[in-house]
């Protein structure tokens, strides 16, 4: 694993049920992290850690928030994009088009936004580790979640874009796809589920770890599974 000592990494998210467990991950290796969420609360007490209000799903709010926190720690070695959300339950014809834009919103479109920020001032370092986190459902589409579905795909087709456009430059970017995350919310979501099955959030923030550390060097493009049992 690379030594992440005075390296700064941005996580998306970072006080979300699995955003917790990547900024404890990062923390634990050195880092500092600079926690983005639009509210509650702070992801971490740690003074490697300073937290960023912002939506990113609004492109002017990501722009500034990237460049904010660029300019706070004076370098950027890495975007965790851990946004996102999750609807669905109706098939296409009963699909509305907020659900649509919503998720293209939350999935999508904040995504795009921060990773294009990010990019411009990890070319002009020339490195730096972009990950997003995607969804089983984004390559294996299911049934009533078409809009949760398109928009992870579409994720997914974002990053491998970058990684190709990427690939000379000293920066990779790359997914990982959970099943069902094992947090408090989605227990509360599906009370008779099996955990068990889910994937662990510390699973998952071990895996962005690695992609983010100078032994995934070789690793681009990568779309990683990571279901659990599920």
């Amino acid at each position: 694993m690379g030594d992440f000592v005075g390296r700064l990494f941005l996580i998306t998210g970072a006080n979300g049920g699995l955003g917790r467990a990547v900024t404890r991950a990062f923390l634990g290796e050195g880092a500092a992290v600079a926690g983005v969420y639009r509210s509650g609360r702070p992801a971490s007490e740690d003074e490697r850690f300073r937290e960023y209000r912002a939506d990113v799903a609004d492109p002017a709010e990501a722009a500034a928030v990237v460049e904010r926190a660029a300019k706070d720690f004076g370098r950027l070695d890495g975007l965790i994009h851990l946004v996102g959300g999750f609807e669905g339950g109706a098939p296409v014809e009963a699909t509305t088009d907020e659900t649509w834009r919503r998720m293209l919103d939350v999935n999508l479109n904040g995504a795009f936004h921060t990773m294009r920020a990010a990019l411009k001032v990890m070319r002009a370092a020339g490195r730096g580790r972009i990950v997003a986190v995607g969804s089983r459902t984004g390559i294996e589409p299911a049934a009533g979640l078409a809009a949760y579905g398109v928009s992870k795909a579409a994720l997914n087709a974002l990053v491998r874009t970058i990684a190709l456009e990427v690939r000379d430059s000293g920066i990779t970017a790359n997914l990982v796809l959970p099943s069902v995350i094992d947090t408090p919310a989605n227990r509360a979501a599906m009370p008779a589920a099996d955990y068990s099955r889910w994937v662990n959030p510390d699973s998952i923030a071990r895996l962005i770890v690695f992609l983010a550390s100078d032994a995934a060097a070789d690793v681009n493009g990568a779309a990683i599974p990571i279901y659990g049992r599920a």
